[in-house]
């Protein structure tokens, strides 16, 4: 009988168990990072990844319709999934793409441009990872679109893939 009764019991917790994970992942998420909570770049200072030069937003933000910022690092996989995509923005539209380099080293990051080619208009040095959480990011790849009143009108979370290409391409027609 004590047997049963323990038998009964396992059964009973891990079937409590099961129906609280099974209703949780059904539960909506609503978490949106992809909702914009800022709506206005800030005019942060970086140091420029070539020249070492202290630069801001401002002065980089000057003669496009669309921008692109995109925050990558030579050590982070879905960088390299995204690149692709990012070569063929800056070959085939007028948007410029500012890459912000997150917490890399100089060598690791100058390799990854080399391998993979470099389509950034500027690159600017995250060292510490402080300008890209101002702006709002989660980590990386992340991407802000901008206009040319350097508002942020759109936000990727996650690499660029087909489908974010896509929509990148048919904002940049409006």
């Amino acid at each position: 009988m004590k047997n049963q009764y323990y038998k009964f019991s396992i059964v009973t917790f891990f079937i409590f168990i099961f129906l609280i994970f099974y209703y949780g992942l059904k539960q909506k998420n609503f978490y949106t990072p992809e909702d914009i909570s800022i709506k206005t770049l800030p005019n942060l200072f970086l140091k420029d990844f070539y020249t070492n030069n202290e630069t801001s937003f401002n002065d980089i933000l000057i003669d496009s319709n669309y921008y692109l910022i995109n925050i990558w690092a030579s050590w982070c996989l879905p960088c390299r999934e995204e690149h692709t995509y990012l070569v063929q923005l800056k070959k085939n539209s007028p948007i410029k793409i500012i890459g912000i380099n997150y917490k890399d080293k100089k060598d690791n990051a100058l390799k990854f441009l080399d391998e993979f080619e470099n389509p950034y208009f500027t690159i600017l040095n995250d060292k510490n990872g402080t300008a890209s959480i101002e702006i709002g990011a989660y980590g990386v790849p992340e991407s802000l679109i901008l206009n040319k009143e350097k508002k942020i009108i759109k936000k990727i979370i996650g690499p660029i893939d087909k489908k974010k290409f896509n929509e990148i391409k048919k904002l940049l027609k409006k």
